[in-house]
């Protein structure tokens, strides 16, 4: 159990908690949320004894041992798998003593240890971990030091994951995770045999893995049992209720205040008068939850362009002469919503850098409207951001003729305020920076939107920020994330990244989560499986025929309505007009002949359409 009572802590005078109490019970699943800021990696450091309390204790059970990922793993010579293998420093003592051990008693004492902690196991368990979070075989068996620091990262989560101490602290780890890392995780932490808390604004993960919410607000700590989304309604609910507390106890207190105003200075209600003044000072106040800022994103808005606005024919496309993608036929309207999924290193990126023209065609074509703009937002464009300039000076420089307060609002658009415009780049947190770079991606009002892992560092409230901007932006949007969350509420097409090839994946995106968590992938809708998909111009002009046969039925319908009302007219069925009508009630039976044509051509077309969209 860890057992939090009365912290304090504050950095540079600033208090960050006040009299924090909270207790999370043994081989729970805890998501620690807060808005950026306000202390939850502070927290950890504490947890961890890196940082003493001002105040207050953090209580664990003794030689409880409490893992979290370490900033980077070493470039060392060392494999990948062996690191990990060695994060248990335990077992990889034992290992190294049952080598050199000559005493008898001391070889058995080992042997049973090995045998307790399940050692033997524990180079297939070390690959298992490796495998789900994106290393194959093979590349299990290179240095470390052939990895890109976000490779290495993963290298960390796992050598902690191997280890499994009592208390495992985790601060966004998704972060440098791809889709199927991060799904694979999610179930990896539900399974945790141990104590888990998470710092993570993917709501996916904090619905998924863990079973209770530690909230941080206003220097304290609420501990709520139930996934995020229970958390939200529940916070929601208590936030009411204070809200409806503090109005009815501010009118009291008015009340109470209005008493003593009129009759402090009458003798004959003094006393009464007195006693409301005690029954003011009395009253511990109520306080109504401050609704914090609400976070923006602000994406200017595109014209209208002729369909297609980019399509790819039979293109090749990969670095160095050596093909990534082959024989690429895609088209991409600028109403499409299209999620990129598939496993890392399949090619996602590769796909966004040439859809974005960062890369060149080894054959085939990539053909673009002319007046075509496109947006690029990638993670490693936060890090090529000029640290030693502000953010007023980043977009200054990319509209040299704005005045300042054009391009202050323009910053305070993507939540950047006047603080946060003057201060340097190196100062701004990760958030901040993304915030930058997606006003930098998005600055040209582009018909094309390519967002590379676009979440990362950004804290809940900003991700649904980002949702209501996506939905809003009238331009195309290929989006590539870890966040389910986010591709759920923006995407409404699936491609599959696959084997030097792309292609409409047949399912929706909590089947590709289940498939990934099986193990397998369903495959690309295939000319074997099915007829060749319907193109987006038959498309359209099938839509087009469904608006005409519903024309066609709605006035027939008109004609049908006016007949049946000269039908019903009595004077109509008077002596002597006989012969006009038979004339009505032939046209009457004629229209509804019709009729029945019509509406059979509207089904029909209807029928016809729905297979086409649905291939």
């Amino acid at each position: 159990m860890l057992q939090i009572t009365d912290l304090n802590y504050s950095v540079a005078g600033r208090p960050l908690f006040e009299g924090a109490t909270a207790t999370v019970p043994d081989g729970h699943k805890v998501g620690l949320v807060g808005r950026n800021g306000t202390g939850k990696t502070t927290l950890f450091r504490l947890i961890r004894g890196e940082l003493a309390p001002d105040a207050g204790e953090i209580a664990l059970p003794t030689r409880a041992r409490i893992g979290g990922v370490a900033q980077e793993v070493p470039s060392s010579e060392v494999t990948v798998l062996q690191t990990v293998l060695n994060a248990d420093e335990e077992r990889a003592g034992l290992m190294a003593e049952a080598e050199t051990a000559t005493d008898p008693a001391r070889i058995a004492e080992v042997q049973a240890r090995l045998q307790d902690i399940d050692a033997w196991s524990g180079e297939a368990r070390a690959a298992s971990i490796l495998r789900g979070l994106g290393f194959e075989p093979d590349e299990q068996l290179r240095p470390c030091s052939a990895y890109s620091g976000g490779w290495r990262m993963r290298v960390a989560l796992a050598g902690v994951l191997f280890a499994q101490p009592d208390l495992l602290l985790l601060d966004e780890p998704t972060n440098y995770l791809d889709l199927e890392g991060a799904l694979w995780l999610e179930s990896y932490l539900a399974r945790y045999p141990h104590t888990v808390i998470i710092i993570s604004h993917d709501r996916g993960l904090l619905n998924r893995a863990v079973g209770s919410i530690l909230h941080l607000e206003e220097k304290g700590l609420t501990y709520y049992t139930g996934t995020y989304d229970q958390f939200v309604r529940m916070r929601a609910e208590k936030r009411a209720g204070l809200a409806a507390a503090a109005a009815k106890q501010q009118a009291q207190r008015a009340h109470l205040q209005s008493f003593v105003d009129r009759f402090k200075a009458k003798a004959s209600k003094a006393k009464q008068a007195q006693s409301r003044v005690k029954m003011l000072e009395k009253m511990e106040t109520i306080r109504a939850p401050e609704d914090a800022a609400r976070t923006v994103f602000t994406f200017p808005q595109p014209e209208e362009m002729s369909p297609p606005i980019l399509r790819l024919e039979g293109a090749t496309v990969g670095y160095g002469g050596d093909p990534v993608l082959q024989r690429l036929n895609v088209r991409i309207d600028q109403d499409d919503r299209i999620a990129l999924l598939g496993r890392n290193g399949e090619g996602k990126s590769t796909l966004s850098k040439f859809l974005s023209s960062r890369l060149e065609a080894s054959e085939g074509q990539r053909i673009a409207s002319r007046k075509l703009r496109i947006g690029y937002f990638a993670q490693h464009q936060v890090d090529e951001l000029h640290i030693d300039e502000t953010p007023l000076e980043h977009i200054k420089r990319e509209r040299p003729d704005e005045t300042p307060a054009r391009l202050r609002a323009r910053l305070a658009g993507f939540g950047l305020g006047a603080d946060q415009a003057d201060t340097v780049v190196a100062k701004l947190s990760g958030g901040q920076k993304a915030r930058l770079s997606l006003l930098l991606a998005t600055l040209d009002a582009p018909h094309m939107l390519i967002l590379d892992e676009p979440t990362n560092h950004l804290d809940i409230e900003s991700r649904e920020a980002l949702v209501e901007a996506l939905t809003a932006y009238t331009g195309a949007v290929i989006l590539v994330s870890h966040d389910m969350h986010l591709l759920s509420l923006v995407a409404d097409r699936l491609w599959l990244v696959k084997g030097g090839s792309v292609g409409p994946y047949d399912g929706d995106l909590e089947s590709y989560r289940q498939l990934l968590l099986q193990g397998e992938e369903r495959p690309l809708k295939s000319d074997k499986q099915k007829k060749p998909p319907v193109s987006r111009d038959k498309i359209l002009e099938l839509k087009s025929e469904v608006r005409k046969a519903e024309a066609r039925v709605k006035k027939i319908e008109e004609m049908r309505d006016k007949l049946a009302k000269k039908l019903a007219d009595p004077a109509l069925y008077e002596a002597g007009r006989v012969g006009e009508l038979e004339t009505w009630n032939k046209k009457y039976a004629e229209v509804m002949e019709a009729s029945d044509r019509a509406e059979a051509l509207w089904v029909k077309a209807m029928e016809t359409l729905e297979v086409a969209e649905a291939s």
